[in-house]
């Protein structure tokens, strides 16, 4: 039985909070968008958004992920969440809205929605 859009975005995400890319991109398609507001774009498949993450998040300590509300229709999974991540010194927590497209039980298309100017202000500086 093919599992729900809903239940493979979780999971997708679940795994993000742990940091485990390995598990995270195994669930999304090789030609998938990842879209983020300027400055960070877009990049296609699990390498393109592997390059954008990992680095970012390397000072992260700890993940937190608290969903407020998930909606989907079919393919379509929208999640408002609040991404938390402990670094060395304090936690930095972002309001984020994600929009998901599911397909034959891949990810195809994460856009992710936040102020970056909410996230930069409190971020280390990027190398």
């Amino acid at each position: 039985m093919a599992r729900a859009s809903k239940q493979i975005v979780l999971e997708f995400l679940e795994a993000m909070e742990r940091s485990d890319y390995a598990a995270a991109l195994h669930l999304v398609s090789s030609d998938c968008d990842y879209i983020n507001p300027p400055p960070f774009g877009a990049v296609k498949g699990p390498a393109g958004i592997r390059a954008v993450l990992e680095p970012f998040f390397a000072p992260v300590l700890e993940n937190r992920f608290e969903l407020k509300r998930v909606a989907d229709a079919g393919d379509l999974v929208f999640v408002e969440r609040l991404d938390r991540h402990r670094l060395h010194d304090k936690w930095v927590e972002l309001p984020v809205t994600g929009v998901f497209e599911v397909k034959a039980g891949l990810i195809t298309y994460w856009r992710d929605y936040f102020d970056v100017a909410t996230i930069m202000s409190e971020w280390p500086p990027l190398a």
